[in-house]
């Protein structure tokens, strides 16, 4: 596993976090997501996706990722 991390200023509240680790999942059902929301942080344990496919599923959740 390798761990990817992104900024995501746009991501304010629990159901943010929900719509994130969601796709976050769909794109890589074995991943480990770890949210900090007061510091729009997302870090993921990635099992089998790559940090641009990530990014991607984020994006798509309605979300802007920066790598961090």
């Amino acid at each position: 596993m390798s761990t990817i991390a992104f900024q995501v200023q746009d991501m304010s509240c629990g159901h943010c976090v929900k719509s994130i680790t969601a796709a976050v999942k769909a794109a890589d059902p074995q991943a480990d997501v770890r949210v900090d929301l007061a510091a729009h942080r997302v870090e993921i344990d990635a099992a089998a996706a790559s940090a641009a496919t990530l990014q991607s599923a984020i994006r798509e959740a309605g979300f802007t990722p920066e790598p961090a």
